[in-house]
């Protein structure tokens, strides 16, 4: 593994970047670590990460989610658990409830519960709660309460999908969430795993395409959703995600 894991682009102008913000409250920062070690994080996500499955049949809650770890998707109890999710996911879709589906590794839990003590995983969380990266989302978004990070590592393959929704937790200390992406350079626009953002008339007003080593960045709540991946994009979208916390 490379000695860095974790660089922030030096040539970011914060000023500009605060500016642009400010308008909506939300913003897509590219390049926003060095290439050497977005690289290097990418190489951690799809290579060393042991997915689980994360899904949501109803309520506009994503902190709810039914989750199935990675070694329990090895056991046939745990396939016929996914089996049944999906199918309620896909229900809970079609008649408009909130809903999601997509694949998941909790770096929360992994560093709480010592999965792997030490390891990338465990870093990359230290990275996100460390001063350099906390104050660079202080910079941008003018939020100077912000003092700490969670995240967990999501792969959204093909059929996996995130519905509308506002993450209104803010009592919880949610001030901004964020989405880290690290898909391949050259994602198309017909593979999904959009961020969309939309108006109270259900219309896309934004949309950040899931841009290798780009950072979004978006005040809550907000109307958001990830978009559905069809079955015949060849790779996932794999991120960072998470939310900032002013307490």
């Amino acid at each position: 593994m490379s000695q860095k894991l974790f660089e922030i682009n030096p040539d970011l102008d914060r000023k500009a970047l605060a500016k642009q913000f400010a308008v909506n409250k939300r913003i897509q920062i590219r390049d926003v670590l060095t290439r050497e070690t977005a690289e290097e994080i990418r190489m951690i996500l799809s290579k060393q990460t042991q997915w689980g499955m994360a899904m949501k049949a109803g309520s506009d809650n994503p902190t709810g989610a039914d989750q199935v770890r990675a070694e329990a998707l090895k056991t046939q109890e745990g396939q016929q658990q996914l089996q049944q999710l999906a199918q309620a996911s896909h229900e809970a879709a079609a008649k408009g409830d909130y809903a999601f589906r997509y694949a998941h590794y909790s770096l929360v839990e992994a560093y709480l519960e010592k999965w792997n003590e030490g390891g990338p995983h465990d870093l990359i969380l230290e990275y996100l709660n460390a001063e350099d990266f906390l104050q660079l989302v202080r910079e941008v978004t003018g939020i100077n309460e912000l003092i700490k990070a969670d995240g967990q590592a999501t792969l959204y393959a093909p059929q996996h999908f995130l519905a509308q929704h506002t993450d209104s937790h803010v009592g919880e200390g949610w001030r901004v969430a964020y989405v880290m992406n690290f898909a391949i350079d050259d994602w198309k626009p017909d593979w999904g795993g959009y961020l969309n953002f939309f108006d109270e008339d259900g219309d896309i007003i934004q949309g950040f395409k899931p841009r290798f080593n780009a950072l979004n960045l978006f005040a809550v709540p907000q109307a958001h959703g990830v978009s559905y991946v069809p079955p015949f994009a060849p790779l996932g979208r794999l991120a960072i995600t998470g939310w900032l916390r002013d307490q």
